[in-house]
This record gives C-alpha cells, structure tokens and sequence, in this order.
C-alpha cells in the first residue's frame, strides 16, 4: 500500500533536518526492529537494541524535538555526508538521468519517514553507501550480497510509492580500477512491503506504549524509601 507522504526539501544534517526525523521510525531503522529473537522465551520479540529504539522514539514525540539536539555525529557520518553530493553526480553520469535531491519524505502522520537520498523521474530513486570496511565492501561488490540494505530500500519504495530504487556503493578509493561506483537496481516487492508495513505499524504500538508509560509514570519520590 502506497503511504499518504510529504517530500520536504532540506539538507541532510541541518537542524531542520534533525528536527523533522524527531520521533519518526526512519527507514534506516527498520532493520533494527524486524530482526527479531530467535531463541528462547522471547522467541519472535523485539531485541534490546529495538526497545532502546522506541523509547528513544517516544521521548522525542513528547519533547518535540531530537533527544540529542541533533548534534550526535559519527565519523562514519560526516563522511557519508561529505562524500553524497560527489557519489550522487558520479551516479547521475553513470545513468545519463538526472538525479534530484529530496531531502525527507515523511508520512502525513508524522510517524514513518526516509531520508532520499536522491529520486529520479517519476518512479525512482536512490540510496547512497559510501562505506570503507572491507568486509562490507567484499559483500557487495564481489558477493553482490545488499541482503543488510533491503529493509531501508523497500521502505523507501513503500513511503515514496516508486517502482524501483538503485542502491549505490561510492568508493573513491577504488577508482583506480574503474569500480567507484557499483549500482544495483532494486525493484518493489510487494509482499515484503506488506510484511514490513505490518512490522512498522506494530512497532509505532510499542513506541506509543512506551510514549503512554513515561507519561502515565508517578515520579513522586517517597524520602523515606531513599537510603543513604
């Protein structure tokens, strides 16, 4: 099902940018919450990393703003970010089309959103890596293997309603054997979409629990019960 969506344009990293991902479930979060455990008594739950995720989340939506200003950085980050214009003009010769910068895509709601990293046309779009760990770079160029991707590019297909979406790894450092730039087109895949629209919905539930509890949560604080 085709989300009802907004496209704002912004830059990637401004403020404003970090303002309108607050308390959004991005598509370069879906991994996290559709890995689930496969062991035990909790078999088929959400792990650590996914509940962390959503109350992170709910905080955000009660504070109206990102709970870490928006100034948390990685180096990874930065370079991901210096590196996109580049990655993006190389991509667009490769193709011989334009590619448009479209800032974030975020549902009327407010609750799902992607940052696209570049659409094209009318039906598609692009997401840039612009990774240097050699092992992440073997599976992919050599292995062809973008299984790690998936969840973020049908997301994106599923919130732009795009027929097909390229996945890209720029690596600057292997220019010199003609291999910068490797392309994989992904196209719609309908039951994955609907899988990961059910799996989005539920874990927005688990969000606005968490949302309910923080502000349901008795923070009066007995002195007696205090030990010192």
């Amino acid at each position: 099902m085709e989300a009802n969506i907004e496209i704002i344009d912004c830059e990637q990293g401004a403020p404003e940018w970090h303002q309108l991902r607050s308390g959004v479930i991005t598509a370069s979060m879906f991994s996290v919450f559709l890995d689930k455990l496969k062991t035990g008594k909790d078999k088929g739950g959400y792990k650590k990393a996914a509940h962390d995720y959503a109350f992170r989340l709910a905080c955000e939506r009660i504070a109206g703003e990102p709970l870490d200003e928006g100034m948390f950085e990685t180096w990874a980050m930065r370079r991901g970010k210096e590196l996109e214009s580049a990655a993006r003009s190389e991509h667009a010769l490769r193709i011989c089309r334009d590619v448009d910068e479209a800032g974030f895509v975020r549902t009327s709601d407010g609750k799902f959103g992607a940052s696209a990293d570049g659409l094209i046309g009318e039906k598609g779009g692009a997401e840039y890596k612009c990774l240097i760990d050699p092992a992440r770079l073997k599976s992919i160029i050599i292995d062809h293997d973008i299984d790690e991707f998936l969840p973020q590019v049908q997301a994106c297909l599923w919130l732009t309603g795009r027929a097909w979406w390229h996945f890209v790894l720029y690596c600057p450092a292997l220019e010199p054997a003609g291999k910068q730039l490797t392309i994989f087109e992904v196209h719609r895949n309908e039951e994955y979409i609907e899988n990961i629209e059910k799996e989005a919905l539920l874990f927005d539930d688990l969000v606005e629990s968490y949302k309910g509890a923080i502000l349901a949560h008795d923070d009066d604080i007995n002195p007696a019960s205090i030990k010192t």
